[in-house]
């Protein structure tokens, strides 16, 4: 859908507004705002934090575009006696700091609370309206983060928030422009959330068709058997049930040193977690040196050899693995299969795991851990039911089969995801800089009043 414009034009002589239309005016979020920030009663003291009745935010509440929940509440003596303020009803707030993403983000209550010391109350004059301030401040997240050193651990304060240049306009048109925003961003991310069911049950369909082909094979008719472990269930009665131990070699890894600069940057691909993001392994995000490997508890793996996660926090609710298609060294959070007796596929086996990922993560939890980790003995001792080797062909090739059309839909879908959310960004820019010229799609005051975010 194209949208018009406005008639004239002028140069705002702000970078990040660029031109405007000709009856706009800006100013500096000083001059039409109030901010101030919060304060955390002391954690040690319980007292402050047991049984209170007031709301009370940290700086990762703003994750939510509208808060209507708190972090947590605190006693009437903890707000005495802290730097903890009250924030009405309908103003915004902003993260001075957080980890990743978190600082910048900006959010709009729908409660009076109180906040911390990281998070910036906004409360806007009669000048301008929260809401068509609130689109502002998103569409510049970027801007407002590189003033306190981009994505650097720098924090952002007041006095940087009260240089933020804002377009001001008639107060009924920002209005129409945040009630528009409202309104399509709506319709925008209901297709988005729609998507995202939609990748969830490919998921799902993916993982069950997986875990079914692994343990129930793909004859209906098959004789099956109790395989003694409560949740594998039956199996096909020709299929055997070894442990892995006996016809599995396991090769763990290494870290070379990192202060020898000459054991890196080399040509071996040298695998960590973070590379367990595909099935097939054919590069890595480091690479150390024939020296590096030798000096160092890694060695080098061949291709062909099945790859998984052993330690990293990933296994809270997965266990990566994957196939490796040239020969690779392994740091120590990974370990290698190799299988000694050719009973067992490559392919079968990580499919294997794969389809019961959920019940192997119980399994072979290692307990006391301070990170999650599978404890080898749990692993090497798992009863895993084997097909023939041309049974374990033939799923295999249903797996791909299958896989890859799943796998096909969920990326359409992404791709659907990342056209929307561009989509999104592109309009909100657009509306908010006068770009394009909704007061005509949002002439009627009470729907202005109805599609406002509540105040």
């Amino acid at each position: 859908m194209s949208f018009p414009r406005y008639e004239n034009y002028k140069e705002s002589g702000v970078e990040w507004l660029g031109e405007v239309p000709e009856h706009w005016k800006t100013a500096s979020l000083r001059w039409i705002s109030k901010r101030y920030s919060g304060g955390t009663p002391d954690k040690l003291n319980l007292e402050y934090w047991t049984d209170g009745t007031i709301p009370w935010l940290n700086s990762g509440a703003v994750n939510e575009p509208i808060i209507t929940e708190p972090s947590a509440y605190i006693s009437e003596e903890a707000l005495l006696k802290s730097s903890a303020k009250w924030v009405p009803k309908g103003a915004l707030v902003m993260a001075l700091a957080g980890q990743g993403k978190t600082k910048g983000m900006v959010a709009q209550l729908a409660i009076k609370t109180t906040c911390n010391q990281s998070m910036a109350a906004i409360i806007t004059t009669e000048e301008i309206e929260a809401r068509f301030l609130y689109w502002w401040l998103v569409t510049n997240y970027q801007n407002i983060r590189n003033m306190a050193g981009g994505d650097l651990r720098d924090g952002l304060n007041l006095e940087l928030l009260g240089n933020i240049p804002c377009p001001l306009l008639p107060y009924q048109e920002q209005q129409t422009i945040a009630a528009f925003l409202d309104r399509e961003t709506a319709k925008i991310d209901a297709l988005i959330a729609e998507q995202q069911r939609l990748i969830e049950l490919l998921k799902e369909k993916r993982q069950s068709v997986i875990s079914h082909a692994v343990t129930k094979g793909l004859n209906p008719n098959a004789p099956m058997k109790d395989s003694g472990i409560e949740w594998l269930g039956e199996v096909p009665e020709h299929w055997g049930l070894p442990k892995l131990k006996h016809f599995t070699r396991f090769a763990g890894g290494g870290t070379p040193s990192r202060d020898k600069l000459e054991y890196w940057n080399g040509d071996i691909p040298w695998i960590s977690p973070k590379d367990m993001k595909v099935e097939i392994i054919n590069s890595a995000a480091e690479y150390i040196t024939q020296t590096g490997l030798e000096n160092s508890s890694s060695s080098l793996r061949p291709s062909g050899q099945v790859l998984m996660v052993v330690r990293s926090g990933i296994l809270k609710h997965t266990i990566p693995v994957a196939i490796t298609e040239v020969p690779v060294a392994l740091n120590q959070d990974m370990k290698a299969l190799s299988f000694t007796d050719g009973s067992c596929l490559n392919l079968f086996f990580m499919r294997w795991i794969q389809g019961l990922n959920a019940f192997l993560l119980l399994a072979w939890a290692k307990q006391g851990a301070t990170v999650e980790s599978i404890e080898h003995t749990y692993l090497a001792e798992t009863v895993i039911p084997l097909p023939p080797i041309f049974e374990q062909q033939t799923i295999v090739a249903f797996l791909e089969r299958e896989t890859a059309k799943l796998d096909t839909l969920t990326t359409e879908a992404k791709t659907a995801i990342t056209l929307l959310q561009e989509r999104r960004t592109a309009l909100i820019s657009a509306a908010v800089t006068g770009k394009i010229d909704v007061r005509g799609l949002v002439s009627a005051k009470a729907e202005i009043e109805a599609e406002t975010a509540p105040c």
